[in-house]
């Protein structure tokens, strides 16, 4: 039978006995774990719905689709995913402001958990329109806050390598259930219909609700609170400015100027005027120093670039799919390719190299290239890979482009990422001006939704002229303005080091 130390004291009368010492995996805690398991999980419903959503519009009513004009589909999809990212900046304020972190992600599971059982149950475009503002406003409650409280957790340990090591778990999660969404409701929609793919992504979020409602026991207290609470005076105006905003897109769909046709228009918009606010309010305000402003502005055209390099990678639900639909044949020896998984081959492609280039970064030390050449070799390859596109459309003449190509222009095309979203992302985190730490991040997830909204815009763009014009277009863009980039890295590179130490 054990038994307890003896208790000691000494002469201040403190108690000496040692509770037994933590391992570094236990110091990560319960919370990492279960944030990356609820999050692996929303990824995998996130992206198992975004897998076959191109095609669900674009599809026949015979085939289970909607039969929507492809115009029309690419500017849906354009404008949802724009949208997406833009409410996560809004979920983060109300999660600074106005409700705890931990509860904004619940709530942002359980709207999530309905939107997608809507879109599976619910036929037709109201379960369409019903679902995807569900998601929008459950995923901008959630991912935000969910990072935030992962931050939170780490917090409770001060050695920065558990932090890092404790990010990439949490990283390696997110990537895991990107994957493996699309592969599985790829998979159920190619067997039994779209409506079962969509089942799959619910039953994915479900798990993600059932993980996290187990968890909220062992997150820290900082999760729980409010970090910044809005004075309750203020509380006021900002239930009429919602409820305005409300009334306006009610008005501007009732009247007609706000349309299927032109979502992805008003998104872009609403990307590059939030950005532009971000951009001002950084550069003028007096808590900014001048080395923090240059570091803003050198910020600027890696900010555009960004833009443009992922509306060309986001094509792969637009212009991409209506390709697939058109032109690729997905028989294989009786058996049909799922249409899902050769979008899936883009991320899985990216998992697969990151380890090889960090390596490669991690072996050339400072010799490394800067990230304004590391976002200019990102487009210059996703433009090459636009490229290829373009000679194999060329090479098959009207005839079907075999799978393998599109599996390569796939695999080109996304592992292209490496140079442009992790750096994209590290930057932010060291240029933001020390007040502003948290909307510099913010303001870099900006080029996903104008990439996603930009995406859109050439899905339509793509249906309006011939293959030939479309995708030699989108390769002299990559190309050139990767090439532009690379000739002007001297002062923006001098720019974003203003201030910092080497």
């Amino acid at each position: 039978m054990s038994k307890t130390p003896p208790r000691t004291t000494t002469a201040t009368g403190h108690d000496t006995r040692r509770t037994p010492a933590r391992t570094p995996g236990h110091s990560f805690g319960r919370g990492l774990w279960s944030m990356a398991l609820t999050e692996m999980w929303e990824r995998y419903s996130f992206y198992g719905l975004q897998g076959i959503l191109s095609f669900y519009l674009l599809y026949a009513l015979a085939d289970g689709g909607l039969a929507l004009d492809p115009a029309v589909a690419s500017g849906i999809v354009g404008a949802y995913g724009g949208v997406v990212y833009l409410a996560q900046i809004l979920g983060a304020w109300m999660g600074d402001r106005l409700v705890s972190p931990r509860n904004m992600v619940l709530c942002g599971a359980v709207v999530i958990t309905a939107g997608h059982l809507v879109l599976a149950f619910a036929p037709g475009f109201a379960g369409l329109g019903g679902g995807l503002l569900c998601i929008v406003l459950g995923t901008g409650a959630m991912k935000t806050n969910i990072t935030s409280i992962v931050g939170f957790v780490l917090d409770q340990n001060p050695d920065e390598r558990y932090r890092d090591a404790g990010f990439s778990y949490f990283y390696m999660a997110i990537n895991i259930g990107a994957v493996v969404g699309p592969l599985t409701s790829g998979l159920a929609q190619s067997e039994l219909g779209f409506h079962y793919g969509f089942g799959l992504a619910a039953i994915g979020m479900g798990a993600a609700l059932v993980q996290y409602v187990a968890s909220m026991k062992h997150l820290p207290e900082r999760a729980r609170t409010v970090n910044n609470p809005l004075p309750a005076s203020r509380r006021p105006l900002v239930v009429l400015v919602a409820l305005g905003f409300l009334a306006a897109v009610g008005a501007a769909v009732a009247t007609g100027l706000l349309r299927a046709e032109n979502l992805s228009t008003v998104v872009t918009v609403a990307a590059l005027m939030t950005a532009a606010a971000y951009f001002l309010t950084m550069t003028t305000s007096s808590a900014v120093s001048s080395d923090e402003r240059r570091r803003v502005l050198g910020y600027l055209p890696l900010f555009l670039a960004s833009g443009v390099y992922f509306g060309f990678l986001f094509q792969k639900f637009t212009a991409i799919s209506i390709l697939i639909t058109e032109r690729i044949d997905l028989h294989i020896s009786g058996w049909s390719f799922p249409v899902a998984w050769i979008t899936t081959v883009s991320p899985l492609a990216l998992v697969v190299v990151i380890p090889l280039v960090a390596r490669v970064w991690k072996t050339l030390g400072e010799r490394q290239p800067g990230p304004v050449t590391k976002v200019a070799m990102g487009l210059t390859q996703i433009g090459c890979a636009y490229l290829f596109l373009l000679i194999i459309s060329e090479a098959t003449g009207d005839a079907d482009i075999p799978l393998i190509l599109i599996l390569l222009f796939m695999m080109a095309a996304g592992s292209s990422e490496v140079f442009v979203g992790p750096i994209g992302l590290s930057l932010a985190t060291r240029i933001g001006p020390e007040k502003f730490r948290s909307q510099m991040v913010g303001l870099n997830f900006l080029t996903l939704a104008l990439g996603s909204s930009l995406a859109g815009l050439l899905g339509q763009l793509f249906t309006a002229i011939d293959n030939a014009s479309y995708f030699t277009l989108t390769a002299v863009c990559g190309i050139g303005v990767g090439l532009a980039l690379f000739a002007g890295r001297g002062p923006v590179e001098r720019l974003l080091r203003a201030g910092l130490k080497r």
